[in-house]
């Protein structure tokens, strides 16, 4: 499973690279959690507005660090 954080480095783009990191070892799942930071990658993934969260190439959220419950649905989703 690959996940990507689609951000310049922002408050926001952290918390939720945290949240990220921590929800997946919370799942004991193996996944490739990535920072995404090259402007020019965030508008070719079609994020707008920062953080986004990509998940097996989906965008998932753009513009809030949505809570662990709401990546948990993500991931299972994927899964």
């Amino acid at each position: 499973m690959e996940i990507k954080i689609l951000g310049p480095g922002c408050p926001k783009c952290k918390a939720l690279y945290k949240a990220v990191t921590e929800t997946v070892e919370e799942m004991g799942i193996n996944a490739d959690v990535k920072k995404v930071e090259k402007l020019d990658e965030i508008i070719e993934a079609g994020v707008m507005l920062t953080p986004g969260l990509m998940i097996n190439g989906k965008v998932k959220v753009t513009g809030k660090v949505p809570g662990k419950e709401d990546i948990k649905k993500y991931i299972q989703h994927e899964i």
